[in-house]
């Protein structure tokens, strides 16, 4: 390994130690008043990020898989029901349509930006599915109903919204966003004429707050954004166990919470989110600007006139992605792949019936991606010589076979929900 210091895939020690003494404060505060449950900590964190999301409300709960989970049962979703997503992203997605007692179908993803192709979507609705006497789309594969549709916003890049609105619309579907990663991206849409942020386009989205996303708890949590006072009241009940008060169930809920610590940690933080954002982006377009020398070897992200990106993650694409990998670990340099096995290939859905070759895109790009380093502490030098070792493999055959030769165990895959 080089004797040059080691740079991270994901620094999380360097923006805790800069807040400590406001974070500490908040964990003085619980102390002193015995507030871990609930309480104004909670709601005042919930306003603040309802706010930032241009939202009137948000719920906060116990994890992104929860908030997903609880936005599809208050948005109406009901056990047998189709809701159709993509599988490039994490397990969470499809875990939460499951655990609400739906069934997962898939769509392919768009090459350019790895999110739900609306082209996709409308060749589902309208060549696999049929209409029954109520009108209701059917899907072929399973004879269920379709009954919702969730775009996930990957890596921090929204999802071509409009259209997809548009197709739901037409044919009375529910839109929930996936917005676990993408705290803050925005969406120019062309139908508004105006930019809007991630959550706000749908019935409801769902948000992680898990350590590593670009607004991270010091733990688990989550929120459920929506502009819909019904959704929200019927959220807040199902992460209490369905108490409208307390003690009078209105309906079966679950342990789902937000820790009133955790809220009045991510509230602190929501303050630096947009400069932190700011930083990944300029972190990104040096990224851009270093890697064109490569000239096709490598595929830098690629990001839309209507998409304003957070980059919660940078994923490029190579051939060799193993030799890539294993060359920059040996130089002391973190990277990750998010996701190295589509969901429709995962053993836990083998029940499915999915095969090899029903989602080419998804496929082609999960066996090419790789996250390099990003995070907003991340330095022009640190980068420099990210991408020195990049054009290293790639301009010298020796390095690539070495790299191959003495391979090494590659990253897993980081949990993001």
């Amino acid at each position: 390994m080089s004797q040059q210091a080691a740079i991270p895939f994901l620094d999380l020690v360097t923006p805790h130690a800069e807040l400590a003494q406001e974070l500490t404060a908040v964990f003085q505060m619980a102390l002193r008043t015995a507030g871990f449950i609930g309480g104004t900590m909670v709601e005042e964190f919930e306003k603040a990020f309802a706010n930032s999301c241009g939202a009137k409300y948000a719920v906060g709960v116990s994890s992104g898989t929860d908030a997903l989970r609880f936005a599809l049962m208050a948005c109406g979703v009901q056990a047998g029901d189709v809701v159709v997503t993509v599988p490039n992203t994490f397990i969470a997605t499809t875990e939460a349509i499951s655990q609400a007692g739906a069934l997962p179908e898939f769509v392919d993803i768009d090459e350019r930006t790895y999110n739900m192709d609306p082209a996709r979507l409308r060749e589902y609705l309208e060549n696999q599915c049929e209409v029954n006497s109520s009108g209701r789309r059917i899907s072929r594969r399973s004879g269920r109903r379709v009954t919702a549709v969730i775009p996930v916003h990957l890596y921090g890049q929204s999802a071509d919204m409009d259209p997809i609105l548009d197709l739901a619309e037409r044919y009375g579907l529910i839109v929930i966003e996936d917005a676990c990663q993408a705290h803050g991206a925005e969406y120019f849409s062309r139908k508004r004429n105006r930019w809007m942020k991630t959550g706000s386009m749908g019935r409801a989205a769902a948000f992680s707050f898990y350590p590593g996303k670009n607004l991270g708890a010091c733990g688990e949590a989550g929120a459920v954004i929506t502009n819909e006072g019904g959704i929200a009241k019927t959220v807040k009940m199902l992460r209490d166990h369905g108490q409208a008060t307390k003690y009078y169930h209105d309906l079966e809920g679950y342990n789902g919470r937000l820790d009133a610590i955790q809220a009045g940690l991510l509230h602190v933080k929501l303050d630096y989110l947009v400069k932190w954002n700011a930083q990944r982006r300029d972190r990104a377009a040096e990224y851009n600007r270093l890697l064109k020398s490569l000239d096709g070897a490598l595929v830098p992200p690629s990001e839309p006139s209507w998409s304003r990106a957070v980059y919660h993650l940078y994923v490029v694409r190579t051939t060799d992605r193993e030799g890539l990998m294993n060359h920059l670990k040996k130089a002391g340099i973190g990277t990750g792949i998010h996701y190295p096995i589509p969901l429709h290939l995962q053993k836990a859905y083998t029940s499915l019936q999915y095969r090899l070759g029903d989602f080419p895109v998804t496929e082609k790009a999960a066996a090419e991606i790789v996250s390099l380093p990003m995070f907003p502490q991340l330095t022009s030098q640190q980068q420099a010589r990210v991408v020195e070792e990049i054009l290293q493999f790639v301009s010298s055959p020796a390095a690539r076979q070495q790299s191959t030769d003495e391979s090494v165990t590659l990253p897993t895959a980081e949990r993001t929900a």
